[in-house]
């Protein structure tokens, strides 16, 4: 059965927007057309995230999260301090969203929602942790600097970093908020996006930014608690948007 790619526009501009169809899977979409059309030729650099994102109409982490889609398929390369190239054009019509990877949250929209919610459960952990919460805190905390060269040590013990801050609020929905942001945080786009930017300068940022946020729980300090959580997870988001050239 011959499958068509979707072109900008198409079908009723009054139809609802399928759940899956998120703006940097549209955008991939999109990309994926004018690859396909002859616009963007294999072996060329795409425009810079700066032009795409002025041409769509989009953010730049949109674009990002596009291309990082597109490298998933095959269809792109990032190419640290070059940018991005085309490595292969479709050789048949392609249907959106089929070719792309299973619809999920892209890594800046799941990272600004856990800024905003877990910035909230450390401000209020600060107030209700109990000093055996400290010690399980702690405990996460001192395993991440253990674990500091090895990579999903050191993330299991981050995750549970987090997870004990939000069991400390003694809120089980906190928890289970927590708990599912972190798990959707396993996607394809999610990891592909950490092979670029995940280093172990970016582990010992985050230990530094763990123990500010520990401080902040052990003095109970709620204002303080707050502004150290967005601080880092801010930062992540700084250091995963970073420019590829």
């Amino acid at each position: 059965m011959a499958l068509h790619l979707i072109q900008p526009g198409d079908g009723p501009e009054s139809a609802p927007k399928p759940a899956a169809d998120r703006s940097y899977q549209r955008l991939a979409a999109q990309l994926l057309t004018l690859i396909a059309q002859g616009e963007f030729k294999v072996g060329e650099r795409l425009p810079s995230e700066r032009a795409l994102a002025e041409r769509f109409d989009v953010s730049r982490t949109s674009v990002r999260e596009a291309t990082i889609a597109l490298e998933l398929q095959g269809v792109v390369e990032v190419r640290g301090g070059s940018g991005i190239y085309v490595t292969q054009a479709p050789s048949a019509p392609v249907a959106f969203p089929g070719f792309m990877p299973a619809a999920e949250p892209g890594p800046f929209e799941l990272l600004r929602a856990r800024c905003l919610i877990e910035s909230e459960i450390a401000s209020l952990a600060a107030e209700t942790r109990k000093d055996g919460d400290l010690d399980r805190i702690f405990s996460a905390l001192a395993d991440m600097r253990e674990h500091i060269d090895d990579k999903e040590a050191n993330e299991a013990a981050d995750q549970l970093f987090h997870l004990r801050i939000a069991e400390s609020t003694g809120n089980s929905v906190l928890l289970q908020m927590v708990t599912a942001m972190w798990a959707q945080s396993k996607g394809p786009v999610w990891t592909k996006i950490e092979h670029h930017f995940h280093t172990p300068e970016l582990r010992l940022a985050s230990h530094a930014d763990h123990q500010r946020i520990f401080k902040a729980l052990l003095a109970r300090d709620p204002v303080a608690a707050r502004g150290a959580m967005r601080a880092h997870l801010e930062r992540v988001i700084g250091e995963f948007a970073q420019a590829w050239r």
